[in-house]
């Protein structure tokens, strides 16, 4: 006989998917917003002041910090990457064979420009 008919005891629940590890489903965590500030680090006071300024201009909130040691490296990486991201690009759809034409001659695409 099959064992559906038999009682195997009581199943436990499942455990959520980010229990244990899983997928992060905080996932809109934008870098440069008031919550997930940027951290960088610069070194010298001027450039302190051209950084805010860059900031200010892209409307981002970072966290600035001097570091004035001779072997002090600074690390603005965050901010370029987000100050040189693409833009999305879209593409016009070309219309289909029955749409009418898009150079205004009123005859279907088909019998004019495809």
């Amino acid at each position: 006989m099959s064992d559906k008919f038999f009682f195997k005891g009581r199943q436990d629940a499942r455990q959520h998917h980010t229990a244990y590890g899983g997928f992060q489903t905080n996932a809109s965590q934008k870098s440069g917003s008031k919550k997930f500030p940027l951290t960088l680090v610069v070194t010298s006071e001027a450039r302190k002041q051209e950084i805010e300024a860059l900031v200010a201009e892209a409307k981002l909130h970072a966290n600035i910090t001097v570091d004035a040691r001779e072997e002090a490296v600074e690390s603005i990486a965050e901010l370029t990457a987000l100050l040189n991201k693409g833009a999305t690009v879209t593409t016009v759809k070309l219309p289909s064979r029955n749409d009418p034409c898009s150079c205004g001659s009123g005859l279907k695409f088909k019998k004019c420009c495809g």
